[in-house]
């Protein structure tokens, strides 16, 4: 059966409440706007740096990082996921890095001086890709090199069968990860494919151009995520070919409403007033594997963004982290991060900003006091509200 969409909503409400309760790490990654609200409130708040105005995540999480192919199928390791994207102070992403490195440290039962050994990894990382020279930069840990390796031999057959179940039936599973559609959302979702606009971008990203064919096999709302629960999510299956003469091939193509960003704004800052292209813009500054590779659009009134989904596109997943994998990661994403931070600097940029990093270290720690200080009371308030969290959770659930 299709549900309606207060159906979807009270479902997806309880979903994302049951995921959140899994792990303060998993609540870390579900809480943004709890987060910018607990950063704002701590006492450490009025000391952190102001970074050059540029494009930031927003919501730089562990699980945002991970290997990204370009258009040429190309991997490379980049933020992958820019919902709350806008143009304001990079030192939030290496808060928000922290605190989801350090609860991932924890829930691996990691002492607290692996944390410390964390933080300094992070600014070491982070500068290196400051540097306008590229030596030395930080090997890439194994954890990192075993997600690489799996995504460059992905091809679409197991990107199929990992999220449709099966390779060769040009069909979307209805049942506990997909939902049936209404009749007219799947006609909207036909018409916006139908629009030349849509249709003609995605050809050019399929590498066709204007006479290349595309249609709608099937499509249904994906439950999918976390922070996107509750909202438009649609997958959608596309038969793709050169011509009305040539074998058709399929490809899978995430359709995700955007929101308005939680992230603190530069105010002075001239961003695009539509969300979709809002984070379009962030992704092609921060991410161009990712951002190339997305359309805005607009469907049942809401800002909407397009993506095909590459076979080698795959999170950081972190069961289990050593104190030495702890370290090494650590260290290695904040210097992804600061790539994609260095990427719209001036050299000049780069080291003003790299300098203005180094002052004020915390005693004992060959890093800066407000980023510790900020990590240290954030994990204490996410911690918290966790509990709190779990509390209610259970209280509902009985």
């Amino acid at each position: 059966m299709a549900f309606d969409r207060a159906q979807r909503r009270e479902l997806l409400d309880r979903r994302r409440a049951l995921k959140m309760a899994r792990s303060v790490h998993a609540y870390v990654r579900g809480n943004t706007k709890q987060f910018y609200a607990w950063l704002d409130e701590s006492i450490i708040a009025k000391a952190i740096p102001d970074g050059p105005s540029i494009w930031i995540c927003g919501d730089c999480h562990l699980g945002n990082l991970g290997p990204l192919a370009d258009a040429d199928h190309h991997v490379d390791v980049q933020i992958r996921d820019l919902d709350q994207t806008v143009i304001g102070n990079p030192a939030l992403d290496l808060i928000r890095l922290g605190l989801s490195l350090e609860t991932a440290a924890r829930s691996s039962d990691l002492p607290g001086v692996t944390t410390a050994r964390m933080v300094e990894a992070m600014i070491d990382g982070y500068q290196r890709a400051l540097s306008p020279k590229t030596i030395n930069d930080p090997l890439e840990p194994e954890v990192v090199k075993s997600v690489r390796r799996t995504a460059v031999g992905r091809r679409w057959k197991h990107l199929a069968r990992e999220r449709i179940g099966t390779d060769n039936d040009p069909r979307i599973p209805i049942g506990k990860r997909f939902w049936a559609l209404t009749a007219k959302e799947r006609g909207c979702i036909d018409q916006l494919f139908d629009e030349p606009t849509v249709r003609d971008q995605a050809l050019v990203l399929a590498g066709l151009g204007a006479k290349g064919r595309l249609r709608v096999v099937d499509a249904a709302y994906w439950r999918k995520g976390c922070s996107s629960l509750g909202r438009l999510r649609y997958a959608v299956l596309l038969g793709v070919a050169k011509n009305k003469s040539s074998p058709e091939y399929l490809a899978l193509v995430d359709i995700k409403e955007a929101v308005a960003s939680v992230a603190p704004a530069d105010p002075a800052a001239h961003m695009p007033r539509d969300a979709a292209e809002r984070v379009i813009a962030g992704a092609r500054a921060l991410s161009p594997n990712l951002g190339d590779r997305m359309i805005a659009a607009s469907l049942f009134g809401k800002p909407v963004v397009l993506r095909e989904l590459a076979p080698q596109d795959l999170k950081i997943e972190v069961d289990q982290f050593s104190r030495s994998e702890a370290v090494a990661a650590a260290g290695y994403l904040a210097f992804v991060v600061g790539v994609a931070h260095a990427r719209q600097l001036t050299d000049d940029e780069r080291l003003g900003w790299s300098k203005k990093l180094a002052q004020r270290k915390e005693r004992n720690l060959d890093a800066p006091s407000w980023l510790w200080r900020s990590i240290v009371d954030l994990a204490a308030a996410h911690e918290r509200g966790y509990l709190e969290h779990c509390r209610q959770f259970a209280m509902v659930a009985r």
